[in-house]
């Protein structure tokens, strides 16, 4: 598994918010939901994101914006639009004197608009929960980026009007894809993270994806060293030169993070946990998750279901 697969595989769509808008110009939506990550595919017409901090960019058919949350922006017809419609979290929908309108814009099974005809097609897809796991990669990522969506925009369009069993599961599978593609499709065209381009690497990439693999092995320097055929000493400083940290840190916010993810399973005990993740006892979880992240697992998990 690969750094990229590997945050990615945690905070996976679970019931994400998805909703096709049709919309007539002049229109104006300011998102302040504060949301982790959005993305909003444009199938047809024109749309410009203007965030609060930074310069208006310009959608064209499909293209996917990610926003990153929590910082709010505005969707639009064209930049000097100004809003008519405030998305507030929860995706609660009002006037900019804070009417309740999504009922009355509702056009069919999640679709939403002020016209059935409307010139621009936008689908927009929200992670509502931000999953630990992906913390590396947000931190990483622009708070907007456009890249081009390729066919799963089409896909995805004509899943999101269905209303069949399941189809919920199907919707958040696709947009984990479109996420993904466009994701790596950035990755790969732009500055990527030291993380990301180290996975190309043969020592490197070699003992990131042990440490992936399996979290719960006692690893050292010296066991990752062996297990890629190179010194201890070589590992260290080629990792830490390529990463930005040595190994053994690494592995540490790794696993942590892996572990606040797990926290958030209502069945999950610390010991099952930190057992997972390769802490030998809920006491050495514990221990660590507090010196690293300043709250237990406990505070962590009571704050993960508010």
């Amino acid at each position: 598994m690969d750094h990229l697969a590997a945050m990615l595989d945690g905070p996976r769509a679970r019931g994400a918010f998805l909703l096709r808008s049709l919309l007539d110009p002049p229109w104006s939506l300011r998102v302040q939901d504060e949301a982790p990550l959005t993305l909003a595919a444009l199938v047809r017409g024109t749309a410009w994101v203007v965030p609060d901090a930074g310069d208006p960019v310009r959608l064209s058919p499909g293209d996917v914006a990610l926003m990153r949350g929590p910082d709010p922006y505005v969707v639009a017809d064209d930049p000097a639009t100004p809003p008519q419609i405030v998305i507030h979290p929860g995706q609660r929908c009002t006037t900019l004197d804070g009417e309740a309108i999504y009922q009355s814009m509702e056009l069919g099974v999640r679709t939403w608009g002020n016209d059935l005809d409307g010139a621009t097609v936008l689908i927009t897809g929200t992670y509502q929960m931000d999953g630990e796991i992906s913390r590396r990669l947000l931190d990483a990522l622009p708070s907007l980026l456009v890249q081009p969506g390729g066919p799963v925009i089409g896909l995805l369009g004509a899943e999101i009007v269905r209303d069949d069993p399941g189809q919920e599961v199907v919707l958040d599978r696709l947009l984990d894809l479109l996420l993904i593609s466009t994701l790596r499709t950035w990755l790969n065209d732009n500055d990527a993270p030291a993380w990301y381009r180290a996975q190309s690497d043969p020592v490197v990439g070699r003992a990131l994806r042990m440490m992936h693999n399996n979290p719960a092995h006692p690893w050292t320097v010296a066991s990752l060293a062996a297990a890629v055929g190179v010194s201890r000493a070589s590992l260290a400083r080629r990792f830490t030169d390529l990463v930005g940290e040595p190994p053994m840190a690494f592995l540490t916010d790794w696993r942590l993070a892996l572990a606040a993810d797990l926290l958030r399973e209502p069945d999950a005990t610390i010991g099952a946990v930190a057992r997972k993740v390769g802490y030998g006892s809920s006491f050495a979880l514990s221990a660590a998750f507090k010196r690293v992240r300043g709250i237990s697992p406990q505070e962590h998990r009571a704050g993960a279901s508010r």
